[in-house]
């Protein structure tokens, strides 16, 4: 009997992971619905420029997503975006989500692919300058910074790659980390040392953002000695990693001591018929190639499930 909003598979997400969850399941014809609070591509969209997506030498984060959407769509994946979801019923045979507008949907399937969302440094004044010369996203606002000094607030990968990005804008990039060494990789680590625009404060944090209207400097404290030093700036990009956007599950599949969500190798969670894919489960590497991997598995993985279901 044919069953009125009712999916092989639903997928919360859609990022990297949620979209080619929704491509391979969608291409071997499963029902796929995907659901996202957010816009399509996650925080893949942020990214200004992707250099090591295998057989793509050079594209942007937001036209990567769109492919990707492009792909799904076309091989009958149903795609709902900036879509709020007011409740969750995952236990049980048939799963269902419920989004704001009062329309519910089941699923024999879900996946679970709801990324993450920046790191804040929490300290003074951060909330009060967040769009006000506080930015956590290079593509967004690098342009706005054309000819400033800005700092760089991180000692990653992310750091390291959007500080060198900013510098198409920036007149001078100061990389502020905790650390007396970074934990990017050692190309994006000489890539950054040896731009003449960048330069480097070591074991050091932010402790204090400072101005009136807008962001006009920073106070940054020296960890080994406890020295604080007033420095003036245009602008801070914060790239200290995401934090899971895995709240509305954390009490639904098991989660770790820092949100993310437990899989096993074939994605599936604590509980029968729930998968989880990308930044929101607990991993060592981030990547947009890493997702995809995570989505991959997941689909087949749910898609196995499902046609189990059937027999």
């Amino acid at each position: 009997m044919e069953r009125p909003n009712h999916y092989d598979v639903i997928i919360l997400g859609a990022g990297p992971a949620g979209l080619t969850a929704g491509i391979y399941l969608s291409r071997a014809k499963m029902k796929a619905l995907v659901i996202s609070e957010g816009v399509v591509g996650g925080q893949m969209v942020l990214t200004h420029e992707i250099a090591n997506y295998p057989g793509v030498e050079n594209i942007s984060g937001y036209q990567l997503a769109n492919i990707m959407k492009k792909q799904a769509k076309s091989f009958g994946c149903e795609i709902r975006s900036n879509t709020n979801i007011v409740n969750m019923q995952l236990d049980g045979d048939v799963k269902m989500v419920e989004i704001e507008n009062g329309e519910s949907f089941t699923s024999d399937a879900i996946i679970i692919s709801s990324g993450g969302r920046s790191r804040t440094l929490g300290v003074n004044g951060e909330d009060k300058f967040k769009g006000k010369g506080i930015s956590y996203c290079a593509t967004c606002d690098g342009d706005f910074f054309t000819g400033k000094r800005i700092f760089v607030v991180g000692g990653g990968n992310s750091a390291l790659e959007e500080a060198v990005s900013l510098t198409k804008y920036a007149s001078h990039v100061t990389i502020v980390h905790q650390f007396d060494h970074f934990q990017a990789f050692e190309h994006a680590i000489e890539e950054a040392k040896k731009n003449p625009k960048i330069d480097f404060i070591m074991e050091s944090t932010i402790v204090s953002f400072n101005g009136d209207e807008k962001l006009d400097s920073v106070d940054i404290k020296n960890i080994p000695s406890g020295k604080i030093e007033n420095h003036k700036t245009d602008g801070v990009f914060v790239f200290i990693g995401y934090v899971p956007n895995s709240e509305s599950v954390k009490d639904i599949v098991e989660t770790n001591q820092w949100g993310e969500i437990v899989v096993k190798s074939d994605m599936s969670t604590s509980l029968p018929g729930v998968y989880a894919a990308g930044d929101s489960t607990a991993k060592r590497y981030r990547q947009v190639t890493t997702a995809v991997g995570d989505g991959t598995i997941a689909a087949l993985a749910a898609s196995g499930y499902v046609n189990d279901l059937k027999k």
